[in-house]
């Protein structure tokens, strides 16, 4: 574990000391509000289950979200335990000080969710969800409040989600289109 804690410690110190500018000190806080609370992707799933043509992407997304906080946020976060990259280093943030632990990333882990059922949907606006998952991923790196690891494994579970989401619903439809 040391080995690669070290490793994430090296890329976290590389994007600090090689990438840090006035421009992505600015851009980086905006980006990754996008993942807060995954509030974005919870509106984005309510308003798909608003309109009957993309009903059931918004209830897909409501189930990956779903599995994201249950099996990452509450049960793994906690299992683990894990502190924030800034709290080893005393480092002063940009933004405000997450109170949460930090394995797996949140952000990323619903950012990818989101972007598996938006790619499921529609591929041109899923290829553009997949980017912004990726932008919101890295702010998380760049604002040193998580490991890289930390995202990578959010990124992980977030596609998985997505994916257990689209299936499961389909199971099911197809359960009861079955029956009728």
């Amino acid at each position: 574990m040391e080995f690669i804690q070290s490793i994430d410690f090296a890329l976290l110190n590389a994007i600090k000391n090689n990438l840090t500018c006035a421009f992505l000190d600015f851009i980086m806080p905006i980006i990754t509000v996008i993942g807060n609370d995954g509030i974005a992707y919870i509106i984005l799933a309510v308003i798909l289950m608003i309109f009957k043509k993309t009903r059931k992407y918004g209830i897909m997304l409501g189930i990956a979200l779903l599995f994201g906080l249950i099996f990452g946020n509450i049960l793994l976060k906690n299992l683990i335990a894990r502190p924030r990259p800034f709290t080893y280093n005393d480092m002063k943030l940009i933004i405000p000080i997450p109170d949460e632990y930090s394995f797996p990333s949140g952000h990323s882990m619903a950012s990818f969710e989101t972007a598996s059922v938006v790619f499921y949907m529609n591929r041109k606006a899923g290829a553009v969800m997949l980017v912004i998952a990726s932008l919101v991923a890295f702010s998380r790196l760049y604002l040193y409040v998580h490991f890289p690891t930390d995202v990578i494994c959010g990124c992980i579970l977030g596609t998985i989600f997505g994916i257990c989401a689209i299936k499961l619903y389909n199971f099911i439809a197809e359960s009861f289109t079955k029956k009728a």
